[in-house]
């Protein structure tokens, strides 16, 4: 009786612990989980993330670094050393780095190298939250804590008693610079390290002001240590500073910032901090924090789903990142990354449209306009420098991935309402890039003259993922259609995108139901495995890019045999088994291995092409089945822990699909007004919406077992649809859902209650 005492005991606890209900948040700072996916490798993406040390959309980011110089990986979980905390700019580990240095304190033997200065540490003595770091190097006997603005930060070390303290400025190698300031306790340098898109005289120019005189000094050169020579240039350079300290707990801090356009400006950076001190700097980030995280608050839900919520909201709100600055006078300035001069003006970089126009943009759109009405104004400025609208930026344009998906990203924006910039010079931009191939595949349109000919991408013209591109450019076709229209532009214009959105008719296989490659004759590719990834794909293979008609749900359904043939075929994705073919890789890429692992059949939600497919059984009279793989999706595929991803998490989008859905809605359609409904995860939303306005979402008696929405009122009025209008929240509004243990096969069933479909279009 006494073991079954205690048995009951403990599973209480661990109920109270593990399950225990949050009904209110205060500092939704405080279940922030900047480790959340972390435990990444090559192989296998749990995120594929590092721990930003940031602000919101901030220049500059900070991490602790576990990888070597250069490598992509710069921190991962199951790592043991940190080398140092680097400034860092990285979008994704694919990306790489740019404008990067690093900065490690040290005791005993002064050394530069990355590995004897490395030190031991362990996640029991580390500390990350969004706006602070901090760590305990055991090697050394030093604890490290960071702090940062948008483009400066604080550090601050403990040290022990020692006469050889040291702090290790590394520049990092392909052409690096420092000068040490002995008089003014500073150092200042640049660093050139990149991985493209840049310039040839690109540079990221630091500062460093510390607290204390430099009891001893030296520069590195190429490995090199020369002690007491203060200016150096060379391939790889860096410096160490020496310090005395007194007594144990004694600190060394420094301010650090730093620049795209000169040491000057650099300078001018480091107001962000002036005279405040360290508590200063991290009250006032967690402030900023909790304010921008506080848009959206949410109730009634387990501790692990509110970590969970918070962890990708603070990821959704990370990129783009700002890439400009203030001059003296206060004015916004930048330095392009597409010519090299430096320009008034907003300009943002780091992310991939190809990601990020499904879900990040339309989230900056319902939540954040005013963020996304400066990135609408840096197209603007980024069509001007460059000639071309970037689709992957880092910080300029990339050669990777495919599509035209700024045409998305800029209608999105307009249609649901954000307005301040020359739009009509953005419309100018898509017309180019709809119509023309790029200086680069990935900028413009690879394959233009074939689609605007045959209306798609030949298989057999050696034009790579020529499917995806071609259903990719019918859907930014739309886009462009849908912005035509709300600018007023000649109906000859209009109606031209319009039939162009059809296109994705073209490569649609009645033989096996899916998307296929064709040939430049009219033929389809052959053979045709539908299991096959890449080849005609990215990143995927038919049975995920088969659903990319994201503008015409409707008229994919015609093509698949009716609603009832589809909602089969939707079916299936779940329950084939997840077999696949990687001949045209040659290797497993992590992408198909996270599919096969994660026991949801062909569903791959780990990467963007099918993340909007769960939601896709509402156009065709099954709602009910969105309501449970949405939750199934939320409940299997994301934990607040290291490993909390199933996939790459890729500059905010796999997160904005999470925070979405946790939402209800989602949008399916970007650059329509239209949210496509799924069920909430929390009983209570409140979301702040500007000029004193709200969402509120409530779903009182929502639990895992009550995942079916029974009925809908909207303010009050009872709501039979299967979407929302984006005109019907922004504005403010109540959404009361009762939600049940079984669903309701008739509610959002009717053809007046299904989203928006081009074929449907009067």
């Amino acid at each position: 009786m006494k073991t079954t005492f205690t048995l009951l005991l403990t599973l209480v606890g661990i109920f109270n612990i593990y399950g225990q209900e949050v009904t209110k948040v205060d500092q939704p700072l405080d279940y922030v989980n900047p480790l959340m996916g972390t435990q990444s490798v090559h192989s296998l993406s749990n995120g594929n993330t590092y721990p930003a040390i940031a602000r919101p959309w901030g220049m500059n980011f900070w991490s602790p670094q576990t990888g070597k110089m250069g490598d992509g990986w710069m921190y991962t979980y199951t790592a043991e050393r940190i080398r140092g905390f680097k400034q860092t700019h990285q979008p994704s580990p694919w990306m790489n780095d740019y404008g990067q240095f690093s900065i490690m304190p040290i005791t005993g033997k002064p050394t530069f190298d990355e590995d004897e200065r490395a030190s031991w540490f362990s996640h029991k003595a580390e500390t990350a939250q969004p706006h602070y770091y901090r760590v305990y190097l055991a090697d050394h006997d030093v604890t490290t804590e960071i702090t940062p603005t948008e483009r400066a930060a604080r550090f601050r070390f403990t040290f022990p008693q020692t006469d050889s303290a040291f702090v290790v400025i590394d520049a990092f190698d392909k052409g690096s610079y420092v000068k040490i300031i002995p008089g003014e306790n500073k150092l200042i340098g640049y660093t050139t390290r990149n991985s493209g898109g840049v310039p040839d005289n690109f540079r990221n120019y630091f500062v460093l002001v510390f607290d204390r005189p430099f009891t001893g000094l030296g520069t590195f050169a190429d490995s090199v240590l020369v002690d007491g020579r203060l200016e150096v240039q060379a391939d790889h350079v860096g410096a160490i500073l020496g310090f005395r300290i007194a007594n144990r707990g004694d600190q060394v801090q420094v301010k650090v910032a730093s620049s795209f356009i000169s040491h000057e400006q650099a300078e001018l950076n480091l107001r962000e901090i002036g005279d405040k001190n360290f508590e200063a700097v991290r009250q006032e980030g967690a402030d900023r924090w909790n304010a921008e995280l506080g848009k959206v608050r949410v109730a009634g839900g387990t501790i692990d789903q509110v970590r969970t919520f918070y962890s990708c909201l603070y990821r959704t709100i990370l990129f783009p990142r700002m890439f400009y600055e203030y001059d003296a006078d206060g004015n916004v300035i930048h330095y392009s990354p597409y010519n090299g001069q430096v320009l008034p003006g907003f300009l943002f970089t780091d992310t991939g449209f190809w990601d990020t126009f499904r879900a990040l943009f339309p989230f900056l759109n319902l939540v954040y306009p005013e963020v996304n009405q400066r990135i609408q104004a840096g197209l603007v400025n980024a069509y001007r420098e460059g000639g071309w609208l970037p689709e992957w930026a880092s910080p300029g344009y990339r050669d990777v991935m495919v599509g035209n998906n700024s045409a998305a990203v800029v209608a999105d924006a307009y249609i649901k309402g954000v307005r301040g910039y020359a739009i009509e010079t953005l419309y100018e931009a898509l017309l180019k890039g709809s119509n023309e191939a790029g200086p680069l595949p990935a900028v413009g349109r690879a394959g233009a003259a074939y689609y605007t000919k045959l209306g798609y991408v030949p298989y057999d013209v050696g034009i790579n993922e020529n499917a995806a591109r071609t259903l990719e450019y019918a859907y930014d076709d739309f886009a462009i259609y849908q912005l035509a229209k709300a600018l007023g532009r000649p109906a000859a214009e209009i109606d031209r995108y319009r039939q162009r959105s059809f296109n994705y008719q073209k490569l649609f296989d009645s033989e096996s139901g899916l998307m296929r490659g064709k040939n430049r004759d009219g033929s389809f590719q052959q053979p045709f495995n539908p299991f096959k990834w890449g080849d005609a794909f990215t990143e995927g293979n038919s049975w995920h890019y088969s659903w990319s008609v994201f503008h015409d749900i409707a008229g994919l359904a015609k093509l698949m045999g009716g609603n009832e043939a589809f909602v089969r075929k939707l079916d299936s994705v779940f329950t084939l088994p997840p077999v696949f073919d990687n001949s045209y890789y040659g290797f497993t890429i992590h992408e198909i291995r996270e599919m096969q692992i994660a026991n949801m059949g062909q569903y791959a939600h780990g990467n963007q092409p099918i993340q909007h497919m769960i939601y896709l059984y509402n156009y065709a009279g099954a709602p009910w089945k969105t309501q449970y793989w949405v939750r199934e999706t939320m409940n299997r595929m994301y934990l607040p822990t290291p490993d909390g991803y199933c996939g790459d998490e890729d500059n905010g989008q796999t997160s904005a699909w999470y925070v979405f859905s946790a939402l209800g809605f989602y949008p399916v359609t970007p650059a329509t007004d239209e949210y496509v409904l799924g069920a909430p995860l929390f009983k209570k939303v409140t979301i702040e919406l500007g000029e004193g306005k709200t969402l509120e979402i409530n779903a009182i008696n929502n639990d895992d077992s009550h995942r079916y929405v029974q009925s809908l009122r909207l303010n009050g009025h009872d709501y039979g649809k299967s979407y929302l209008k984006h005109g019907d929240l922004i504005n403010g509004a109540v959404l009361d859902f009762n939600m049940a243990e079984v669903p309701n096969t008739s509610r959002g069933t009717r053809l007046e209650d299904v989203p928006y479909s081009l074929s449907l279009e009067k």
